[in-house]
């Protein structure tokens, strides 16, 4: 988040400059406000930006094998703009490439969750997928011991976690 106010300034005082070099150049012909105009919209317009494109550079950031398995996507009030681009404040995505099955229960995987929020760290779980019945269960030690005895929750066979790791690793 620092890093981000960090570069909100930079692109603020680069877009007051540009204005300010313009307004030399053109022998102060542009009116005074414009170079804390300029320097403001560059700052709104960065700010924008990152919020708008957050989910995509972090999908972008990921190691191959992550796959996007859903996205919530908000409008805030405090953010009008949001009203016409929702931003993405959450994501969830599956490491399909290294999902495991078990030999006596080969219909089921074993696959890492990964969390991402915008401004926290991410988190992961591992989860078991039924690819047979679609469902999943947290991969609790008795879940991964019992796997038929887990609390396992009903998904439809075209959730986006069912298809993800049932479909690529089938």
């Amino acid at each position: 988040m620092f890093l981000e106010l960090i570069a909100s300034v930079a692109a603020g005082f680069g877009a007051g400059g540009v204005m300010f070099l313009l307004n030399r150049l053109s022998g102060q012909r542009l009116p005074r406000w414009s170079v804390p105009v300029a320097a403001g919209l560059a700052m709104l317009a960065y700010a924008l930006w990152s919020e708008q494109s957050w989910a995509a550079r972090t999908m972008a950031g990921l190691p191959e094998g992550l796959v996007e398995i859903s996205r919530v996507e908000q409008s805030i009030r405090w953010k009008p703009w949001t009203y016409l681009l929702p931003q993405t404040t959450r994501l969830m995505a599956a490491d399909i490439a290294r999902a495991a099955r078990r030999e006596d229960a080969p219909e089921m995987r074993l696959v890492t969750l990964y969390f991402f929020a915008r401004w926290q760290p991410a988190r992961s779980a591992p989860v078991l997928v039924d690819c047979a019945r679609p469902a999943r269960a947290d991969a609790t030690e008795a879940a991964l011991t019992d796997p038929r005895g887990a609390d396992w929750r009903a998904l439809s066979g075209d959730d986006p976690l069912v298809r993800a790791v049932c479909g690529s690793t089938s």
